[in-house]
């Protein structure tokens, strides 16, 4: 059985992150292997949470792997709160030469960059990105990695397309812009930089937004390309759980910070 290491931080409540990975990647029968970068009671978009910073911990948690001689199939991170952690990744991936490394280039969303990230983060995730087979951005994530203005609305499939081959030029092999509103649809477009070859997602977009739906989406990619299966196949299968998950969990009045219930769908992933 192969072995994903899954670098991020780990929620008590909301559904994100390491609670999210870890499940998902074990439906589809992979060995989920984490490395907490913080716990917190509740993810951040609670009104009250408390936050313990793992970072002093991580470079002996993972030096212990490296005694064990455990050999990771897959490094795959998620957000990283600080430049230390960042650099604690960097060294873990390039130790590990054999691994397939996937970068969830956490730093923004809708135009803006989170305001715990400077810019000298935000360079160093860039830098981190040069490591990845494959990245995961958002469009305006992408933006921030090709010198692109990230506060531009209603770009056109032709500069996303464009932003996505600057966006390999950096180093990733496979890149997934996420989360691209158009219109009534929410797209995702995947770039494969060895064939020069992309395609678009579409679904409905019901204007309900829910944390932690970006970890679902790149941890089904993640153990679908390690599982051998293609970009496309990956890709279409978040795509559409992630629309699953989404239309299913807003016919309740939960609190968006609590996630989606993506365990009523789990059966989806374990099937395949």
């Amino acid at each position: 059985m192969k072995k994903i290491a899954a670098i991020n931080d780990l929620s008590g409540i909301g559904r994100c992150s390491l609670t999210v990975a870890i499940p998902i990647l074990s439906a589809l029968k992979l060995q989920c292997c984490p490395l907490p970068t913080a716990i917190l009671s509740s993810q951040t978009g609670y009104s009250e949470f408390t936050f313990l910073d793992f970072t002093n911990h991580m470079g002996d948690y993972s030096k212990v792997w490296k005694n064990l001689n455990v050999d990771f199939d897959c490094i795959y991170s998620g957000f990283l709160g600080s430049i230390d952690q960042i650099d604690i990744v960097s060294a873990l991936i390039k130790e590990s030469t054999n691994s397939l490394i996937v970068v969830d280039p956490v730093m923004g969303d809708d135009g803006c960059i989170y305001p715990v990230f400077t810019e000298e983060m935000c360079h160093k995730i860039k830098d981190l990105v040069t490591l990845s087979d494959l990245t995961t951005p958002n469009l305006t994530e992408a933006c921030f990695l090709t010198n692109h203005d990230y506060s531009k609305k209603d770009h056109t499939r032709e500069e996303i397309i464009n932003i996505a081959k600057e966006v390999s030029m950096l180093g990733p092999k496979n890149v997934v812009i996420t989360g691209i509103i158009e219109n009534n649809n929410i797209l995702n477009l995947a770039y494969s930089k060895d064939t020069d070859e992309y395609f678009f997602t579409c679904v409905e977009y019901n204007h309900c937004s829910y944390s932690g739906t970006g970890d679902i989406f790149t941890s089904i990619l993640c153990g679908l390309l390690n599982r051998d299966y293609d970009l496309k196949f990956a890709v279409k299968t978040a795509t559409n759980f992630i629309y699953k998950t989404i239309n299913y969990t807003s016919k309740f009045k939960t609190n968006r910070n609590d996630g989606v219930m993506f365990e009523h769908f789990l059966s989806e992933l374990t099937s395949i």
